[in-house]
């Protein structure tokens, strides 16, 4: 068996806009060597990393940046809802529940299928139907806070009971 040594990714180097230095192409190599006493003799092996242009291209947009720091503040919000819809039950903590866990739920799987849907027309077809999905929880989560007796005092009669 054996034992390479570890690679140390560059991607979180490049994703901060930091360019290595003396980085030329999009395919790093990165010599490895193999211990003696797994080999007659020791050799060098050659490591190939993919370091994709999108990673490392500073394009200077704060769109993503700004986007991340949106996805935090909606995830304190919905930590600082749950005391607030406990204490304080109402239409619009109910409404704003509504709307937080919404889009919550739209980033996290949509980061999901970022990561593990490849290929146009399956991107396409996954966005809609993630857009459809969001849609519909947001309706009926808005239909539930109208018609019924809303998303805070549900939660109180489930754990009342």
């Amino acid at each position: 068996m054996i034992i390479m040594a570890a690679i140390v990714r560059l991607s979180s180097v490049c994703r901060r806009g930091v360019k290595p230095l003396f980085y030329q192409g999009s395919l790093l190599a990165r010599p490895l060597v193999v211990p003696q006493k797994y080999q007659e003799q020791p050799y060098l092996l050659t490591a190939r990393i993919h370091a994709s242009q999108a990673l490392n291209a500073g394009s200077g947009s704060k769109a993503a940046s700004l986007h991340w720091t949106a996805e935090r503040a909606v995830s304190i919000l919905l930590l600082a809802m749950g005391p607030m819809a406990y204490f304080n039950p109402c239409p619009a903590i109910d409404y704003s529940l509504a709307a937080a866990l919404t889009l919550h739920g739209h980033w996290g799987i949509g980061q999901v299928l970022t990561d593990y849907v490849h290929g146009d027309t399956k991107v396409k077809l996954a966005n809609a139907g993630l857009f459809v999905l969001s849609t519909v929880t947001f309706a009926g989560l808005c239909y539930f806070n109208y018609n019924d007796v809303g998303i805070c005092k549900a939660i109180a009669l489930l754990w009342s009971k």
